[in-house]
């Protein structure tokens, strides 16, 4: 069992290592990309697609809400601004794309505080069944010399070393993965504002009547 714990904790460490760095190397050319723009929607006219990145997952379903909100149904032009009410629905819809890509990042975590909390209590489970099958020897035996209950033992100390082996490196490699989880969902919030502000400052009108 704690081989199999090692397995998956190994290869969730290595997915979503992997899977934060290219997240992580895609903002940051998205986020240049981004800054050079005139005009909010001019990467999403482009119709760029980079699934990978959240901080585009972000930028485009904000921006296909706000095209949405731009355009009249069954009309291909544009309007200049949008209502207030329009404004909402846009900040609701960042508000719950940036939910979605924090909870797809976050994903496969569990595997690992699984290991780093089971791993442990495996090995003592396994630390006291090697020393009750030493004392069954011994009693079968009718002698407690070495012979007899270091089968017994040794299987004791290899089963808690086992779950150390497993619950220590997951709680290293799940501390780095939580740390930089919550240091790419500030970056999507962070995003997400700007966004915001990006599209009140062109597309919503100072003096909204509606």
């Amino acid at each position: 069992v704690l081989v199999v714990f090692s397995i998956f904790a190994w290869s969730v460490m290595a997915v979503k290592a992997l899977q934060m760095r290219r997240a992580k190397k895609l903002n940051h050319f998205f986020e240049a990309e981004f800054r050079t723009q005139k005009h909010v929607l001019d990467v999403y006219d482009r119709k760029l697609q980079v699934p990978d990145c959240p901080l585009f997952m972000v930028y485009q379903e904000g921006c296909r809400e706000l095209d949405g909100r731009l355009r009249a149904p069954g009309s291909t032009t544009r309007k200049r601004f949008v209502s207030l009410k329009a404004m909402e629905h846009v900040k609701r819809t960042l508000e719950r794309t940036v939910a979605q890509q924090s909870l797809k990042l976050e994903s496969g975590l569990i595997l690992l505080a699984i290991a780093v909390s089971g791993a442990p209590f495996l090995g003592l489970l396994g630390t006291v069944w090697g020393v009750m099958s030493a004392f069954s020897y011994v009693a079968m035996k009718g002698s407690a010399d070495l012979k007899t209950m270091a089968p017994g033992v040794s299987g004791a100390l290899i089963t808690t070393v086992a779950g150390l082996l497993v619950a220590i490196p997951s709680m290293f490699g799940y501390n780095w993965l939580v740390h930089n989880l919550r240091v790419a969902t500030v970056e999507l919030d962070n995003f997400a504002q700007e966004l915001v502000s990006h599209i009140e400052t062109e597309y919503l009108q100072e003096t909204d009547e509606g």
